[in-house]
């Protein structure tokens, strides 16, 4: 007797505890049930056991069915507990089916997990959006700063529409790269051109010439399309004659360097005339070194009898006769300058 009570005891507290367990997950089974996406009570237990929420799955699973894609609870546990979200993910996938585009659950799982959002990733996919270059909370004037070949600084502001790349989302550059990518592109493109104007002329060169520069490669997303929002001249936003304000500038700057280059090649006369008046001076002192020699040679040519008294008598006279000549030519000249200069 006392082994039938026990047996029977046991018997009722199993009957409890699978009526109790049925009544637990009855609302999450027959919800299940009646979307068409039958999950058995066990398989509620085990997700119970496992610290799953039943209903966060089941949930996931009647979205997933509902939407015409069939996928296990096996494959949304295993994300779970991965640390995944799975409402985010399956709504990625439904997006994705809608729109055609081409989403395994491996891979929006692996997307998810690598910290990316998935179901923002399939909206961008379908939906391009536009990103600003610079990026205005990273920049203080939110303008691009370039300068072309005339030297002239330009202001830009670009806008970037990207598309979501899903095949290059996981391991791929994401939209800091892009931007950054589209402004030394910018930059690099106006600093090959000419002048300004013809920047200001023709702002889509640019943007084309950046687009065909291949800036998306090893990145998330693909440039749809680059489009030039403001351009303006550095310096000049509040002048009206923007051209005419920049001419004045340049022909200043024009004045001072010639102002410069004159002052230069006056400095370099000025230094060529002590040049040549410090040379005069020393063909001066080498005359008067040579003259210092005359009465050296005279006194050794009487010594070697090369010289006699009577050559050097007629020598005095010569000298004597043309200081004469000189002082009586300049009387002439004093005399004749005299009435024209009264």
């Amino acid at each position: 007797m006392p082994l039938v009570v026990i047996a029977l005891a046991i018997a009722a507290i199993l009957i409890i505890s699978l009526v109790g367990i049925f009544f637990y997950f009855l609302g999450v089974w027959v919800r299940a049930l009646m979307s068409g996406a039958r999950v058995s009570i066990w398989s509620l237990v085990g997700m119970k056991l496992r610290r799953i929420p039943p209903s966060l799955i089941v949930d996931a699973r009647i979205r997933l069915i509902k939407s015409g894609l069939a996928l296990d609870t096996d494959s949304l546990e295993a994300h779970y507990m991965a640390g995944g979200d799975i409402i985010n993910v399956v709504n990625a996938l439904i997006a994705a089916d809608k729109a055609n585009i081409e989403l395994t659950f491996q891979r929006a799982a692996a997307i998810d997990l690598a910290g990316r959002d998935v179901l923002e990733a399939v909206r961008t996919s379908v939906n391009p959006k536009v990103i600003d270059c610079p990026d205005p909370s990273k920049s203080t004037t939110g303008m691009l700063d370039a300068v072309a070949k005339d030297g002239i600084r330009l202001l830009i502001k670009a806008r970037v529409t990207v598309r979501a790349n899903i095949e290059r989302l996981v391991g791929g550059a994401g939209e800091e790269t892009i931007v950054a990518r589209v402004g030394q592109g910018i930059v690099s493109a106006i600093g090959s051109s000419l002048s300004y104007k013809s920047v200001l002329e023709n702002p889509d060169t640019i943007s084309r010439r950046v687009l065909e520069s291949g800036l998306d490669a090893q990145t998330g997303f693909e440039i749809v399309s680059i489009d030039i929002a403001d351009i303006s001249v550095a310096g000049v936003s509040d002048v009206a004659n923007v051209g005419a304000q920049l001419e004045t500038e340049r022909a200043e700057a024009d004045k001072k360097m010639r102002q410069a280059e004159a002052e230069g090649r006056r400095a370099m006369a000025v230094a060529q005339e002590q040049e040549m008046k410090a040379r005069v001076q020393e063909m001066q002192a080498r005359v008067v070194e040579a003259k210092a020699e005359v009465p050296k040679a005279m006194a050794q040519a009487f010594r070697e009898g090369n010289l006699g008294v009577m050559d050097y008598y007629k020598m005095q006279n010569i000298e004597s006769d043309t200081s004469m000549r000189r002082s009586i030519a300049s009387d002439d000249q004093n005399t004749e300058s005299g009435p024209i200069d009264k």
